[in-house]
């Protein structure tokens, strides 16, 4: 599975979907996170409705984690089969939070 994550800094998960100028992508495979790349998108300051932008960018993904996301945007996510998750934090506990809760959500019960 792969995961988007919305990041100024690379450290910290801060950014809007709509306004993504960076985006770190991993790989989620048998418990593990693995970084793939960085990626970055073209966000022009001030123009409003950049969420196309930033989809074409993670149209491998299957799921995106920003700080937050308009109405649109969402459901451009939705339509495109990505999941969008809204959370902020250091990276790496954002991850760690998305594991637990992927792993609870596909366990057998």
């Amino acid at each position: 599975m792969r995961v988007a994550v919305a990041s100024s800094s690379g450290e910290e998960v801060d950014l809007h979907f709509g306004r993504a100028s960076k985006l770190l992508v991993y790989d989620y495979s048998d418990g593990k996170m693995e970084f793939v790349e960085e990626r970055t998108v073209d966000i022009a300051e001030g123009d409003k409705h950049q969420w196309r932008k930033v989809l074409d960018s993670i149209m491998d993904c299957d799921v995106v984690i920003a700080l937050q996301v308009g109405l649109k945007g969402k459901i451009g996510i939705e339509d495109a089969g990505l999941k969008f998750v809204a959370d902020k934090g250091p990276v790496d506990e954002v991850l760690e939070r998305w594991v637990r809760h992927f792993e609870f959500m596909n366990s057998a019960i």
